[in-house]
């Protein structure tokens, strides 16, 4: 070996891999966990605000937790937490996962305590709000009536203290009866025919009272205006009744005369020759389920 052999420098050189510049590259798997993150918390702010509520509370039902049933076959099948695995030649062939079925949502009926002056008053207003819908529904009915609508000035509705009453009334060219007797006329009977079947979707109980005028019969006569008065009540309550209001619902059948006049300063006067029919306002019955 030669002297300029034994002297030559033997140089090494050694390569140095620097991933990512300075930092390295894992800023970037985390950068994108980030917006992979962002994105499904955005995706599901907008499949809440898209969705209903009947379909929240289905996702809500398929998501919440189920009993983990494990079932062991031949062959290394199985069912792990509603999951079906199939083993076949030592190797998973097929998983499926079976949907559980949608909890039943039950509803409970909360009893909510109500104290009993309330509930009258409650039922009260109820009442009230009756009477002004029937009077007011039964007005109007008989003024778009071809048949009925000439006799709507003879008819009196209002709600009193005591519940709804209707009056029909006589008038100097009209009366209800004909004259000294307890028979109606014919349209006077299908007014009341038509009253009938309003006040029977009512289920109060209904008073019928008969009135007349001041002037009586000849002195010695066996027949007066009390007789007068309680026969014609009781036409009418007759009437009702054949029209559908059955017998159970008459509270009273009364006469009363000429002691009650509609025009007190001039009893002599038809329009107090009248009948009185006053859906009576019932005590608040309490239901069975309080």
């Amino acid at each position: 070996m030669s002297d300029d052999q034994q002297q030559r420098p033997i140089i090494v050189k050694r390569i140095k891999k620097v991933d990512g510049g300075a930092h390295g590259g894992a800023w970037k798997v985390a950068y994108a966990d980030f917006v992979t993150a962002m994105m499904a918390f955005f995706l599901l702010l907008w499949l809440l605000n898209s969705t209903s509520k009947e379909q929240k509370e289905g996702l809500s039902d398929y998501f919440s937790p189920t009993t983990a049933a494990t079932q062991s076959a031949a062959g290394g099948d199985g069912v792990f937490g509603g999951i079906s695995i199939t083993q076949q030649d030592d190797a998973i062939g097929a998983v499926t996962a079976a949907i559980p079925e949608q909890t039943a949502v039950i509803e409970e009926e909360v009893e909510v305590p109500v104290d009993e002056e309330s509930f009258e008053e409650m039922m009260a207003n109820r009442e009230q709000e009756a009477f002004e819908d029937m009077a007011a529904e039964m007005n109007l009915s008989i003024q778009q009536s071809a048949e009925l609508s000439e006799l709507q000035d003879q008819v009196l509705i209002d709600v009193t203290e005591d519940g709804m009453r209707i009056q029909l009334v006589d008038q100097d060219n009209r009366s209800m009866f004909r004259n000294d007797t307890a028979e109606l006329y014919s349209y006077a009977e299908r007014m009341l025919a038509h009253i009938s079947g309003k006040v029977n979707e009512l289920p109060n109980r209904i008073s019928i009272s008969g009135h007349t005028d001041s002037v009586g019969y000849r002195a010695g006569a066996t027949y007066s205006n009390w007789e007068l008065s309680s026969d014609r009540a009781h036409t009418a309550r007759r009437v009702m009744n054949s029209s559908g209001v059955s017998a159970d619902r008459f509270a009273e059948i009364v006469g009363k005369a000429h002691t009650e006049p509609l025009l007190p300063d001039r009893p002599e006067r038809p329009e107090n020759r009248r009948i009185t029919i006053l859906v009576i306002r019932e005590a608040p019955i309490l239901p069975t389920n309080l």
